[in-house]
């Protein structure tokens, strides 16, 4: 079992950069491969990036590509994602997740954090 927490959410204006965490705790967590969605009001929820267990792969939504950045720290059991130049578009609730091999679908996962917050405003 794998327990995630999300935090770092907020809300900004356009152009601005946010960090959100999602710190990982439970058994070999750090052997799982993760990915950060997104879910809008009244949209499904999308994928927006993944990365390896080890840190050394990563994968981006075209949306995503150029302006977020996902990274881990095994050692602190803790994955980012970096967010630079937001757009109002970019609101939506940010939920981490985990799975042993992963993929782009968010089927593909069974660990999911609760989601955080993120406002763009114009």
């Amino acid at each position: 079992q794998v327990q995630l927490v999300e935090s770092g959410g907020g809300l900004v204006q356009a152009g601005a950069s946010l960090r959100l965490s999602c710190a990982a705790s439970g058994r070999t967590s750090t052997t799982y491969a993760m990915a950060w969605f997104r879910q809008a009001p009244g949209k499904e929820r999308e994928f927006v990036g993944r990365i390896s267990s080890s840190g050394t792969i990563t994968n981006y939504a075209d949306s995503a590509k150029g302006r977020f950045t996902i990274s881990r720290a095994n050692a602190k059991n803790t994955m980012y994602l970096q967010m630079n130049s937001l757009k109002p578009e970019d609101t939506a609730v940010y939920y981490c997740a985990a799975a042993e091999i992963g993929g782009y679908g968010s089927g593909k996962y069974y660990y999911w954090g609760q989601g955080t917050q993120v406002t763009v405003s114009s």
